[in-house]
């Protein structure tokens, strides 16, 4: 998967994982997207030492890693700013 992928897939990711957090989230599309980006990152890296697939090759197991990190990264990135309203 190249950059192109990971950019769409981290901000699927991103988008999911605002889904299924519960609460409104003030984040930014560029913050999901980035937040998306790591969380798909760390997903291929796990999936990777798990050895189902290679990191840069989508499968279920990273996809599943993907979205439960972005949400925790999301409950971190809320937790950090304090609950204060970003600038847009």
């Amino acid at each position: 998967m190249g950059i192109i992928g990971f950019l769409v897939f981290g901000l699927i990711v991103g988008a999911l994982a605002r889904l299924i957090k519960p609460g409104r989230q003030n984040l930014s599309i560029l913050m999901t997207l980035v937040l998306g980006v790591v969380g798909s990152l760390i997903g291929g890296v796990v999936a990777t030492a798990l050895g189902t697939g290679d990191f840069g090759e989508l499968n279920v197991l990273g996809a599943i890693v993907a979205i439960v990190a972005a949400v925790l990264l999301i409950g971190v990135a809320e937790g950090v700013s304090g609950g204060r309203r970003s600038v847009r």
